[in-house]
């Protein structure tokens, strides 16, 4: 017994490939990549700024309204507030002492706003 390799295959041409969909469609295909007819225009880089917000107000540019302002604040009870009225209140002062860190200002979170457009630009937490 002889083995000589397989037995011939005569060559069979692969398929062609299917038409694009412009050609399928009747289109004409583009002759480049694109070039534009104009030359693009490159617009200013957009600069920003982290503006450290405290417990007073603060000169930045609103980035909503894109305005030069200084800041609104209101104050609301943080955290500390809540949690040392919660330990006052544990330690048996329940009679209302346990509202007075509500009332004191390093207790209380500073919210700034826009005075122009009313966008609320952060807060500053105690």
């Amino acid at each position: 017994m002889t083995k000589d390799g397989p037995p011939p295959y005569g060559f069979v041409a692969p398929p062609s490939a299917p038409p694009s969909y412009a050609q399928a469609v009747g289109g004409v295909p583009p002759s480049s990549p694109f070039t534009p007819q104009q030359p693009v225009l490159t617009s200013a880089q957009i600069v920003t700024t982290v503006v450290p917000i405290g417990p007073q107000s603060t000169h930045m540019v609103c980035p909503s309204c894109h305005s030069e302002v200084v800041t609104k604040t209101t104050t609301s009870p943080g955290m500390i507030a809540y949690v040392s009225g919660f330990l006052i209140a544990l330690f048996g002062c329940w009679l209302g002492c346990c509202l007075i860190p509500c009332c004191i200002d390093e207790c209380m979170d500073v919210h700034h706003t826009c005075p122009h457009c009313k966008a609320y630009l952060g807060r500053h937490r105690r």
